[in-house]
C-alpha cells in the first residue's frame, strides 16, 4: 500500500509532536504544515522537514489526512473544511467548543465517508489498554487530574481543557445512562474556571467524582476504580497500576503488566491504521460529542451555581 500522505495544522504545543512523530513513522509521508506563525513552521520544517504550506486549502490538495491542533474555537471552521475535501481528520479535544457544531462535523465526516478521529489521548496510554482488561463492573470511580498553570488555552475552562479526558473514559467505562450530575468549580487566574470537581451517578449505581485542577504545583493523571471484586489504582503519568484482591490470608496487591510507551505515538498509529483498514477509531465524532455534551453539562452547572 503506499504511504498514506499527511499534513498537521497547527503546530504549537501540541501539534508539532503530531508532526514529530508522524515524520517517523512508517506507512506515512510526512507532507509538512501549516500555521499562521510562519517562523515557527520554518523552524519546525527545518528539523524535521516537510514543506511550510502558506494556507489550509493548499495544504489540503497535497494530502490524504491531516491532524489539526489549533486553538479549540477554530476546530469546526477547520475541521469542516477538511472533511468536505475528503480528507481523513484527527482533531484535537474538545472536538469544539459548541456542541451543535460537534455533531455537525460527526455529519460531514459521515457524509464524505472519512475518518473523524477525536484525542482523546488517555484511551491510547498504555496503561489504560491494560486497565480494562481488569474490569468487571465499575462502582465507583475516582479521578485527580492536576497540573501546574499552563498559561495557555484558558479561554476554555478546565473542565473542557482537561476534565473532559476523564469524562470520555469514565463513559466508556461505566456504559450506563447518567442519572445525575453534581459540580463546582472556581477561577482563580483565569476568566474561566481553573479548578473542578463533578459527580457524576449513572443509572445502574455507578458513582463517578472527578477532580481537575490547573493551577497546581504537581502534576498528577490517576484514576481509581473500585469494583465487587477488586480494587484497582492507575498512574497515567508514570504508566504504573496495581490491583487490590481479597484473599483468606488479607489483602493481595499485584502490580499491573504494562509496556510502556508513548500514548500520543499510539494515538496517531491508530489513527493511520484506521484509515489503512477502514476502521472505526477508538474515540471518533459518536464518543467525543457524548464527552463534550457532559463537559458542558458540568460547566453550566458551575457557571449558574445550581445542583441537578
Amino acid at each position: 500500500m503506499s504511504p498514506i500522505k499527511l499534513g498537521v495544522i497547527g503546530i504549537g504545543h501540541i501539534g508539532k509532536h503530531h508532526a514529530r512523530i508522524y515524520a517517523q513513522m512508517d506507512g506515512v509521508h510526512y507532507v509538512g504544515c501549516f500555521d499562521i506563525k510562519k517562523e515557527a513552521a520554518g523552524r519546525l520544517a527545518e528539523t524535521i522537514g516537510g514543506r511550510v504550506f502558506e494556507s489550509v486549502e493548499e495544504l489540503l490538495k497535497e494530502v490524504d489526512a491531516v491532524s489539526i491542533a489549533t486553538p479549540t474555537s477554530t476546530h469546526f471552521t477547520i475541521g469542516s473544511k477538511c472533511l468536505e475535501a475528503g480528507v481523513h481528520v484527527l482533531i484535537e479535544k474538545p472536538i469544539t467548543d459548541s456542541l451543535e457544531e460537534a455533531k455537525l462535523l460527526v455529519e460531514i465526516a459521515k457524509k464524505n465517508g472519512v475518518i473523524l478521529q477525536v484525542g482523546h489521548v488517555e484511551r491510547y496510554n498504555p496503561a489504560f489498554r491494560v486497565l480494562e482488561g481488569y474490569l468487571s463492573q465499575p462502582r465507583f470511580i475516582e479521578c485527580h487530574r492536576l497540573c501546574p498553570y499552563p498559561g495557555r488555552n484558558t479561554e476554555l475552562g478546565v473542565v473542557l481543557d482537561l476534565m473532559i479526558h476523564d469524562l470520555e473514559t469514565i463513559l466508556h467505562l461505566v456504559h450506563s445512562e447518567i442519572q445525575s450530575v453534581d459540580a463546582v468549580g472556581v477561577s482563580v487566574l483565569s476568566l474561566t474556571e481553573d479548578i473542578a470537581n463533578a459527580r457524576i451517578k449513572f443509572k445502574n449505581g455507578a458513582i463517578a467524582n472527578i477532580t481537575t485542577s490547573r493551577i497546581s504545583p504537581e502534576k498528577m493523571r490517576k484514576i481509581r476504580i473500585f469494583q465487587d471484586d477488586a480494587y484497582i489504582s492507575l498512574n497515567y503519568l508514570e504508566q504504573k497500576g496495581e490491583i487490590y484482591r481479597k484473599r483468606d490470608h488479607g489483602i493481595e496487591c499485584l502490580p499491573m503488566p504494562i509496556e510502556k510507551g508513548e500514548p500520543l505515538f499510539f494515538e496517531l498509529r491508530s489513527f493511520i491504521d484506521c484509515i489503512y483498514s477502514k476502521d472505526s477509531p477508538l474515540v471518533g465524532g459518536k464518543e467525543a460529542v457524548e464527552a463534550l455534551k457532559l463537559a458542558v453539562e458540568i460547566t453550566e452547572i458551575i457557571r449558574s451555581n445550581k445542583v441537578k
